[in-house]
């Protein structure tokens, strides 16, 4: 069996827990890129994460990733002060999330105009996270690679517009995903790409027509 340097020692983090603590703000902190800008987030916790998130600082840490900071980050262990700081509200509930990852949880994020998204997702341990569903579509998210999420309508010709603006500026598609609740309607198109997301990419993405909504997850 090969293992890493990685495998062995975890990640550089705050805390106690690779999955609890250096897991968990960074699946909020990528959660918060998808989501954009929030006044409320509610925290729905399943398994592990429920059972045990107040001794392991798995609380704190989810807070401290939806503010945007990294699990290095010494103020993780004020996250709950900073929030408030700015302005931020939040809560933590247990839930049942069927057939999930022990250590998942399901983020609501509510905009100062009442709009939410909710996206699920997991700590793999080891610092490494899986989203698994943006509101009602399935996603596979690890942000190991900058990533796309778009949401867009679902009709012809939607994918090629996006993809030739990515062709356009010379950017090469790693994986590329796309989920939908029926056909017609709304579809969740995921972009993972080699390189980094150049400025103003995203704002070109949501500037097509029928694209609602554009995010990057670097």
């Amino acid at each position: 069996m090969e293992l890493s340097l990685f495998d062995v020692l975890g990640p550089v983090m705050i805390g106690p827990s690779s999955s609890h603590t250096a897991g968990a703000a960074r699946l909020a902190d990528v959660a918060r890129q998808i989501a954009g800008e929030f006044v409320h987030v509610s925290f729905g916790l399943h398994g592990s994460f429920a059972r045990t998130y107040r001794g392991h600082g798995t609380d704190r840490a989810l807070v401290a990733g939806a503010l945007g900071l990294s699990p290095q980050d010494e103020r993780l262990r004020r996250a709950f002060d900073l929030a408030r700081e700015r302005g931020v509200a939040f809560d933590f509930y247990p839930t049942h999330v069927e057939g999930a990852h022990e250590n998942t949880v399901v983020m609501t994020f509510r905009s100062a105009d009442g709009r939410e998204r909710t996206i699920e997702g997991a700590s793999l341990g080891g610092g490494r996270i899986r989203i698994c569903r943006i509101d009602d579509y399935p996603a596979e998210i690890t942000a190991d690679a900058p990533t796309l999420v778009i949401l867009q309508q679902d009709r012809q010709g939607m994918v090629s517009h996006v993809t030739q603006i990515l062709a356009e500026r010379g950017i090469n598609i790693a994986v590329m995903r796309l989920s939908r609740t029926a056909r017609g309607e709304i579809a969740c198109c995921v972009i993972e790409v080699d390189g980094e997301l150049p400025a103003g990419l995203v704002e070109r993405v949501a500037g097509v027509p029928g694209v609602l909504s554009a995010r990057a997850v670097r």
